[in-house]
């Protein structure tokens, strides 16, 4: 059996289907998805997206941008997810005018951040 949405996920999906058309236009960038709508998703599976509790920075449930060297080069997906400070998953999003389904550009499908590290999610 399935378990339900939280009350906050079903709002944040009905006010995306009400405002469908806006969202999907080019002009509704990746930043204000981040902040509209995958912060507050997150908060509501129980993470501490903004750092409510004030924790210190090597305990924080999430980091943005953080920094990784993979191959010699610099990566900053747009979130790490940690538990007790290690590294658990991380979230790189796309603006929804951005179809990642049928885009084969490289900078739509990440590949995997780290060597050790294969969870990625891209989100739309």
């Amino acid at each position: 059996m399935a378990t339900p949405a939280p009350d906050a996920v079903r709002k944040l999906v009905d006010r995306f289907d009400q405002n469908h058309d806006a969202y999907l236009s080019g002009s509704y960038n990746e930043a204000q998805l981040r902040r509209e709508f995958l912060g507050p998703f997150f908060e509501a599976l129980g993470w501490d997206v903004y750092n409510h509790q004030g924790s210190a920075m090597p305990y924080r449930d999430v980091i943005f941008e953080d920094s990784l060297k993979v191959g010699g080069a610099t990566k900053a997906p747009d979130y790490c997810f940690r538990i007790g400070g290690m590294r658990k998953f991380f979230v790189q999003a796309k603006k929804p005018a951005v179809n990642v389904a049928e885009d084969a550009g490289p900078r739509r499908r990440p590949a995997p951040l780290t060597r050790r590290r294969e969870e990625v999610i891209l989100t739309q």
